[in-house]
């Protein structure tokens, strides 16, 4: 098995093997999805190894280890740990992906927080989100309105480090069974929207959210139904 390769998001140097991004993933897939601690500063700290560990069995290895180090409970250490690890190293496939398409160009500057990339100039920070079980309508409704669903995102979005109202681009993932999640892990498949995103990219149909410090804020949704 191919290792996956370390490096900045859309950077040229050290890219991604997809594929292997892919596999292992999905061996998160028969552990449940749920964080047993809510997401903090604090955790996050514990839990850093995250960007560094490429394989699920490495990363196995360290929870064990820190759990102990740390002296912590290693169930709920475990499924933070996990998750976390998940949607990582799922947007850096994602971002790399979209980094790959004609029109987008990568940061600047890889450590800025609000942009991950530019899609013929217009800047965003991307998330990708499952599709939330709170908002209280269906997915039929939240396509219809996506207007709604992304002011709801952004007013119920995680008071950490990642907190910002700037433009952010939504992939939301929605799976019929309701473990949507679980598309989070399928690349190849996510590659194919993201594609078929940004070759038709409109910057005019773009959704205004609100003014960030005077500045104009736009967003936009990205479905990821199967």
């Amino acid at each position: 098995m191919a290792c996956i390769a370390y490096s900045c998001y859309c950077g040229t140097v050290g890219r991604l093997d997809l594929h292997s991004v892919e596999m292992e993933l999905k061996k998160r897939w028969p552990y449940p999805d749920r964080w047993l601690q809510k997401q903090n500063d604090l955790w996050d700290a514990r839990s850093n190894f995250i960007y560094t560990v490429l394989t699920f069995e490495e990363l196995v290895v360290r929870i064990r280890q820190e759990s102990k180090r740390q002296d912590i409970d290693e169930n709920v250490f475990f499924q933070y740990a996990i998750s976390r690890w998940y949607n990582y190293w799922s947007a850096r496939a994602v971002e790399q992906i979209f980094c790959e398409q004609p029109g987008v160009r990568s940061a600047k500057n890889e450590k800025d927080r609000l942009i991950d990339f530019s899609i013929n100039g217009v800047d965003f920070d991307l998330k990708t989100s499952v599709f939330p079980k709170s908002y209280g309508h269906d997915i039929a409704f939240a396509k219809a309105n996506p207007a709604q669903l992304i002011n709801w995102l952004y007013a119920h979005q995680s008071t950490g480090k990642r907190y910002h109202r700037a433009n952010r681009l939504f992939l939301v993932v929605y799976k019929n069974d309701g473990n949507h999640y679980r598309l989070k892990a399928e690349i190849s498949w996510l590659q194919s929207l993201v594609a078929d995103y940004v070759s038709t990219f409109d910057a005019s149909k773009l959704i205004r959210v609100s003014e960030d410090r005077g500045k104009p804020v736009v967003s936009d949704i990205i479905w990821a139904i199967r």
